[in-house]
């Protein structure tokens, strides 16, 4: 077995899981990126797995399998980010195992991220958020489930991870209504729950049924949902909805939309940042600044509140000739 094989394992059991108790979904997370490196080095290099040494992952191989990510799997840039900062995340503890390698470890850790257009945020008015809670049907089960499951993600701002992580023990109905999550960083948070809200998922929990440590939104076969599950249930209504409003922008509807209209929704009525970014448990409060930025009402109140000038028109004209030889260069 190389130099590579045990401190990639030591670096899940060791750094990760002990040092750092990472989250499962870091771990997962972290284990892909790693997995399709090791992959691709094989089946360009033909060298197998265990026999990687550290000469076989410089920063030439390191730049080609980032390469290999955008253009042949057709990953973004914020995707290709997440897997240089795994291999990053990988060589920094390398180099504290193997000095002997310490000048290639450094070059792949100088390897930048790079830079992405940061699309418009794309959120629902009220009006357009009323037309997709109104496409489940309530007839069935699962329209019943996918209704309580968008309405608590549209008034939480819960993520899909979050979102899929809820047991039935995690909502309190009852007054105050809550529900507690487990967010990013290993973060628990309580966020409460209005009165339309509340009285769905209270309506949805007693028909739910089962032990409090079971998923709160399960599958037909109770399991928990995937994040693709929660998808292509966003999707599904999403097209239901167009199909009752023709503006409805059901192309752009994804599972984080819901969770940018609970943001927008809040900053709409006058809460403030810092609290937005408790509520949606974002470690910065430099993450809620992008809503500021999609809000237009914002910026047309602000617009009202500046003075027009009434400076005359003209050409600036300097006394001083010196100042007329400088500006003339």
């Amino acid at each position: 077995m190389s130099a590579v094989a045990p401190t990639l394992q030591g670096f899940f059991t060791d750094r990760l899981l002990r040092q750092r108790q990472a989250s499962p979904r870091t771990v997962t997370a972290y284990r892909d990126s790693l997995r399709l490196l090791v992959t691709w080095v094989h089946d360009t290099k033909k060298i197998p797995p265990h026999r990687l040494d550290w000469a076989d992952l410089d920063a030439t191989t390191i730049t080609g399998f980032l390469d290999h990510l955008e253009h042949d799997r057709q990953n973004s840039a914020r995707t290709r980010n997440l897997r240089l900062t795994a291999i990053r995340s990988l060589f920094a503890y390398a180099s504290l195992q193997h000095p002997e390698h310490a000048e290639s470890i450094r070059r792949v850790l100088a390897i930048p991220p790079k830079q992405f257009d940061r699309p418009e945020i794309c959120f629902l008015t009220q009006p357009q958020l009323a037309v997709l809670l109104a496409a489940p049907d309530p007839a069935r089960w699962e329209g019943r489930r996918d209704r309580a499951l968008l309405a608590l993600c549209a008034q939480a701002g819960l993520r899909v991870a979050e979102l899929i992580g809820l047991n039935n023990s995690d909502v309190t109905v009852g007054s105050p209504a809550n529900v507690r999550c487990l967010g990013k960083g290993r973060k628990h948070r309580s966020v409460p729950l209005n009165t339309a809200t509340a009285r769905l998922l209270g309506t949805w929990v007693t028909e739910r049924g089962g032990r409090g440590d079971e998923p709160l939104f399960p599958t037909r076969t109770g399991r928990r949902l995937s994040p693709d599950a929660v998808e292509r249930i966003v999707a599904k209504h999403a097209r239901t909805a167009l199909s009752r409003d023709h503006t409805f922008p059901a192309e752009r509807i994804h599972p984080h939309v819901l969770r940018h209209t609970c943001a927008m929704n809040l900053l709409q009525n006058g809460v403030d940042s810092a609290v937005i970014a408790l509520w949606l448990g974002h470690a910065d409060i430099r993450s809620t600044a992008a809503y500021l930025h999609a809000d237009m009402t914002i910026k047309e109140r602000a617009l009202q509140r500046m003075t027009t000038t009434s400076t005359p028109r003209g050409r600036y004209r300097p006394e001083d000739e010196l100042l007329a030889f400088l500006d003339s260069l």
